[in-house]
């Protein structure tokens, strides 16, 4: 191309319009007037519904897109005062689809080529980028409505737990609710434990429920109920059932302190129990029982099954075995306001209580006599008596400290039993 060349007008315009004609958006040239000169390739290629866009007005070109009259104006009235106009969203209907653009217009001006000013202006196709920030949006959304969701059967299962807490013992509770997830499918639901179970009842129950209103009944037995249950708690024990007016409870599972342990953390609890008995037996005489409740109390020490039976429909967690219904028996023979052992759990921690030989007795399903002892008082008040139960538990190891007398020491055993464990692996190597 020769110098005079670039004197031709419409070729200063192609080559002011140069950068546009092979760019990815929908470029045009129009006049001060808004009348179009020139578009790309592009421009074609968007919106093939145009047949002739040079020689119009480009409003109307914007109409005939289906650009929205207000949006026209705003074109218009926005380039007439800024001199430039940045439209970020236009939706324009192509072949059914809908598209997105951005439309950015401007003046331009040279003093030296007069016929370069005009409007230069382009369309920015955005139609996957508003498809993608859409799918984002729609997926956060559906992200809060699964969160608020989540949220909701969270609160929903709390409740139930915190309900379901009310029918469990805490030790139930926490085995439960902490090891679920870990249950392995190999390792048997009931297991065999050495327990000491206890049995209550209140003597004269049926009289008492005949002589009170239903109010006052209930008021009376969950007020009983509810103290026997704190203590209970207290003392470490899993509440088996309430029967009526009767309680059970047993020591050893799912926590045990060992088996001494275990029957003095029972007794401890039945003298507690009957303590609290005498304690609110003004209480219960001013509330129309007169002469307060009288329960009998009966302890039972030896192998039981402990797990889940019942049926799909409800199961109960609980204990099964002679000592079950030993304790039930003791509680039946047992004088008003006493608390009967039986000779296994005697002979466990007879050197830490006074007692008193009882009756012999061979109750229904057992093929000897029984030797029973009426519980009378520990020999001595020591808070060392009743161990405080030292356990952690870990994702592989259960540690249990049953003698807490002297801890350095027990903390001193557990050091020698790693230092134990580190030489056994290395000599395996």
């Amino acid at each position: 191309m020769e110098v005079k060349d670039f004197l031709n007008k419409d070729s200063i315009i192609d080559l002011s319009f140069f950068n546009f004609s092979n760019a990815v958006t929908a470029a045009y040239f129009a006049k001060k007037n808004l009348e179009v000169i020139k578009v790309n390739s592009n421009f074609k290629k968007f919106f093939p519904v145009l047949e002739n866009v040079t020689n119009i007005l480009f409003p109307s070109i914007l109409d005939q897109l289906g650009v929205p009259k207000e949006q026209i104006d705003n074109f218009e009235k926005e380039l007439k005062e800024n001199g430039k106009v940045i439209i970020p969203k236009i939706e324009i209907n192509i072949d059914g689809k809908t598209k997105i653009y951005s439309l950015l217009s401007a003046y331009t001006e040279n003093e030296n080529f007069p016929y370069l000013n005009g409007i230069q202006g382009q369309f920015v196709d955005r139609t996957e980028e508003y498809n993608l920030r859409k799918e984002k949006e729609e997926l956060l959304d559906q992200k809060l409505r699964d969160q608020e969701i989540i949220e909701e059967k969270t609160k929903k299962l709390e409740n139930i737990a915190n309900r379901l807490a009310k029918y469990l013992s805490p030790q139930v509770y926490k085995s439960i609710f902490e090891n679920e997830g870990q249950q392995n499918s190999e390792v048997s639901p009931y297991s065999r434990k050495n327990l000491t179970v206890f049995f209550s009842d209140i003597e004269n129950f049926t009289d008492l429920s005949d002589s009170l209103e239903p109010e006052k009944l209930a008021e009376i037995i969950n007020n009983y109920l509810s103290e026997m249950t704190l203590i209970a708690i207290k003392c470490g024990g899993t509440i088996d059932k309430f029967i009526g007016d009767a309680v059970m409870v047993f020591f050893g599972d799912p926590e045990t302190l060992g088996d001494e342990q275990d029957a003095i953390r029972c007794v401890d609890m039945a003298l507690k129990m009957k303590n609290r008995v005498n304690e609110l037996r003004d209480f219960w005489n001013r509330n129309g029982v007169r002469g307060g409740l009288n329960v009998r109390m009966g302890i039972a020490t030896g192998y039981c099954t402990v797990g889940n039976f019942g049926s799909n429909q409800r199961m109960d967690y609980t204990a099964l075995g002679s000592p079950v219904n030993l304790s039930a028996r003791l509680q039946s023979i047992a004088p008003t306001n006493e608390i009967i052992l039986s000779d296994n759990t005697y002979n466990l921690i007879n050197t830490k209580i006074k007692s008193e030989k009882f009756n012999e007795i061979t109750p229904k399903g057992f093929a000897r006599p029984v030797q029973t002892h009426k519980l009378i008082d520990f020999n001595m008040k020591d808070s060392a008596l009743i161990q405080k139960s030292y356990s952690k538990k870990g994702k592989h190891v259960d540690i249990n400290v049953f003698d807490t007398s002297d801890i350095k020491a027990a903390i001193k055993e557990l050091k020698q039993i790693q230092i134990d464990f580190s030489k056994e692996i290395e000599e395996e190597k």
